[in-house]
This record gives C-alpha cells, sequence and structure tokens, in this order.
C-alpha cells in the first residue's frame, strides 16, 4: 500500500516552529515509506485567509527542504463538500438545529444546575415540519449538526497505543454554520477519503476529535486512516507555543539566519527518545526517527538550545557543503572555512570573521606588551608559512622571553586579531600571512 500523509495548515496567520512539527513528522514519515505528501491549505474561513499567507506557507516549507507531492486549497473543494452534505442528510446524521446561542448557554446552564454534562440535548431531533417552517418564517436559518451514535470509538495510535474516545460523553458537532459555511471537521474528513489519505499524524490536541471524524467518515463510507497523536512544542515554562506571529515564526527563524536543518531538528526531535543532534540533511533525520520514537511527555522548546544546535550543525559542515554560499560572498577558500567554521553561530557571522584574515584589524596591544610585541615582530619566521608555524613561533617566544600560557598567547592574539577571542591561530596564521603579520605587530 502506497503511504499518503497531509500536512494541512490554515493560511490566517504565519508559520511557528510548533506548525513545523506536524509539517516535518509527516514529511519524514513520507520519506521512510516512500509515500506520498500532500499540502492542503485549509482556506474555508475566506474572512482571515489571504494569499500572502499561503504564499508564506510554501515559502516555509521549501525553506525546510518539504516538497510536496500535490497541493490542493479547500476553498476549491466545495462541491465535494457540498455532496457528502446531501449524503449526511439522506442518511438522517446531519440534521438542522434553529437554536439561538441564548438558548444553547441557557440549556447548557440548566445541565449544570441538574448536575449533568453541559452537552446539546438534541432538541432539534424533536421539531416537527410546522416547528422548523415557523422557525424559517421568523427568520432564523439553521445550523447543521452530526447526530453521533452515542458509543465508545476505539482506534490504535500509532505514538500513543490503543485509544478510546466515547462519543456519548461530546454534543453532536456542528458541521455547517447557519451562514452555510463548513467548519473544519465536514471538509478534512471528505478531503481524508477523497485524497486517500492512509495516515494522519498530527497534534496530540486532535486526540478528542478522533473519534467524531471516525463516525463521519464511517457514514460517508470512506476508509478510516490510520492516526499518530505526537506531543507538542511548548515553552520552557511549558506553554504553547504561538500559531501566530512571533519570535519563533519560522520567517523570523530564517531571517535571524539560523539554518533549516537546525529548525527541522529542532522541531522534531525535542519531545522524543533521540538526542538533539545535527543531521545533514532530512533523509538523514527520517532514517533515525520512527514514530515509536516520540515521546508520551512533553517536549519542551528552548531558544537556546536551538542556537548551540544551529552552530553545532555549521562547525560540522564540509567546504563542499557551504562552497556557493561562500563564493557568494567573495570568500570560497577552503582553509578560511576550516578555520572559520568553529567560532559561527549563523552562517553570516563568517562576513565578519574573514576580516581577521582581510583586514582591516585594529591591533591591541597594551603598553605593558610593547616590547614583547616587538621581540615577537623580530622573531616571526619566514614563509612559507603552514600550520606548524604558530607552534614554532610560540615556542621561539616561550624561549626568548620566559611568557607561557595567557600572558603569552592572549598579547599575539590581541594584536594580530584585535580579540580577545576567535578562530584558533594555528589556522588563522597562514591566512593572515606575513606581511600582513609585521604590519599587525608594529
Amino acid at each position: 500500500m502506497t503511504t499518503i500523509v497531509r500536512y494541512a495548515p490554515s493560511p490566517t496567520g504565519r508559520l511557528h516552529i510548533g506548525n513545523a512539527r506536524p509539517m516535518l513528522l509527516n514529511w519524514l514519515f513520507r520519506l521512510r515509506t516512500g509515500g506520498q505528501y500532500i499540502l492542503r491549505l485549509d482556506d474555508t474561513d475566506q474572512a482571515r485567509s489571504t494569499e500572502a499567507f499561503a504564499r508564506g506557507i510554501i515559502d516555509d516549507l521549501t525553506w525546510l527542504g518539504v516538497k510536496p507531492d500535490l497541493t490542493v486549497r479547500q476553498s476549491d473543494r466545495t462541491a465535494l463538500y457540498d455532496r457528502a452534505r446531501d449524503t449526511l442528510i439522506a442518511s438522517g446524521r446531519l440534521y438542522p438545529c434553529f437554536d439561538t446561542e441564548d438558548e444553547l448557554e441557557a440549556a447548557r446552564m440548566r445541565a449544570r444546575r441538574l448536575g449533568l454534562p453541559p452537552i446539546y440535548n438534541r432538541q432539534a431531533l424533536t421539531l416537527t415540519d410546522a416547528d422548523r417552517a415557523r422557525f424559517t418564517a421568523e427568520g432564523r436559518t439553521p445550523h447543521w449538526r452530526f447526530r453521533l451514535e452515542g458509543k465508545p470509538v476505539g482506534f490504535t495510535d500509532l505514538i500513543k497505543g490503543p485509544q478510546t474516545v466515547n462519543t456519548a460523553s461530546m454534543s453532536d458537532p456542528v458541521l455547517i454554520r447557519a451562514d452555510g459555511t463548513y467548519l473544519y471537521t465536514l471538509p478534512s474528513v471528505v478531503d481524508d477519503i477523497d485524497l486517500r489519505i492512509t495516515h494522519v499524524i498530527r497534534g496530540e490536541d486532535h486526540v478528542s476529535n478522533t473519534g467524531t471524524q471516525i463516525e463521519i467518515f464511517e457514514a460517508l463510507g470512506g476508509a478510516v486512516p490510520e492516526f499518530a497523536h505526537h506531543n507538542l512544542l511548548t515553552g520552557a515554562d511549558g506553554e504553547g507555543l504561538s500559531k501566530r506571529l512571533g519570535s519563533l515564526s519560522l520567517a523570523d527563524l530564517r531571517a535571524e539566519g539560523f539554518e533549516p536543518m537546525a529548525v527541522a531538528v529542532a522541531a522534531t526531535l525535542n519531545g522524543t527518545s533521540l538526542p538533539l543532534n545535527p543531521y545533514s540533511s532530512l533523509t538523514a533525520l527520517a532514517d533515525v526517527l520512527p514514530l515509536s520514537a516520540i515521546s508520551h511527555g512533553s517536549a519542551r522548546f528552548d531558544p537556546d538550545e536551538l542556537k548551540s544546535l544551529n552552530a553545532r550543525l555549521l562547525h560540522s559542515l564540509d567546504y563542499a557543503e557551504v562552497a556557493p554560499r561562500l563564493k557568494a560572498l567573495g570568500l570560497d577558500r577552503e582553509p578560511l572555512w576550516l578555520a572559520l567554521r568553529s567560532n559561527l553561530t549563523v552562517f553570516a557571522d563568517i562576513a565578519a570573521l574573514a576580516t581577521l584574515i582581510t583586514g582591516p584589524v585594529t591591533p591591541v596591544i597594551a603598553e605593558v606588551d610593547k616590547d614583547f610585541i616587538a621581540q615577537a615582530r623580530d622573531l616571526l619566521p619566514a614563509e612559507p608559512w603552514d600550520s606548524e608555524t604558530w607552534g614554532h613561533w610560540t615556542k621561539a617566544m616561550k624561549d626568548a622571553t620566559g611568557r607561557k600560557g595567557k600572558d603569552l598567547f592572549l598579547p599575539l592574539r590581541l594584536a594580530l586579531t584585535g580579540r580577545h577571542d576567535g578562530p584558533e591561530l594555528k589556522a588563522l596564521l597562514p591566512l593572515v600571512g606575513r606581511k600582513a603579520s609585521l604590519d599587525r605587530l608594529s
């Protein structure tokens, strides 16, 4: 069987790293199984959905390396939903309700006073044709509810194991608003049937919806997919991450210079049995992350961990992997990359670090170190220079001055780079060259 998964965001805001979790878990499952991946834009909320947000979603998927095999928009598929609506009405599973919001709230309050669960009392099912005609004459427009069978609905969750949702404890869900527009549930099920979705991988906040949706699948005669409900990313304080614009939106993380693979690893490996280590590609990540590795506990996201992960990823990249990006900066030299990469937090840092080689550099020479630096200039080895030059030079300086440790190395670093820290001078010195080194030591 070909596996078919879908990612179904609503284009009502920018995607957040929390949204990236189901997006990527579905993609990794697709890579592991060799199936298909469908991007479904749930844009039935016409008041809030925008084309700009839809384009933003596609840009975010592209940046993370997700390549849908098919993209559909719910706004183009209304005829399918209308046919499903008519089928459910004909079978008696979808029924009109004329209750106003005030009447519904009053019924909920009565139920609470009686110690009963505040679920819908199905009063609409007792209406006669005359009652419905009277309400229509009064100008009332019905909303439509799906009549649940009120039974335990069991399914085996591919992450959480056996699950049971008892629809007897739930209100019959509203599938169609009074203005005729569809809520999320019916279009989602209809699309899953039509697109032959085999696996629904989504957040655990949807577990309680699954019983209802399975009943709708069955009422429409569709094949019920397998379900996998993953833990949700939360902040360090345990609170849920916003799904709207914010400092953790994918667009902002991209603008701040984070590597897409670092974001992908942070979005998927948090809350699993696997350590947060860099991976070279989504395919490599898919190879080590089956659904069974996802924990049942929380998945805490720490921005500082993302920074550390991003740095470790950059430090592991070979020259060939970054050569086109270096060429765009005019820095496409392998020794330069190898000398500087271990000091990067984001790739853009390399432009500033490269000035340690190309200049300009403002040397820092303390008054107390002037004689020491003058000796260093005199003892500077002749070229050619290689990775051994720094060791030979500092040994000669140690023998001549008696200095060692920080007293030996820090004045040389400050004179050559103007910084207290930075790339290893063993690798940096041959790139700076003897003439520039002499100038900085002057």
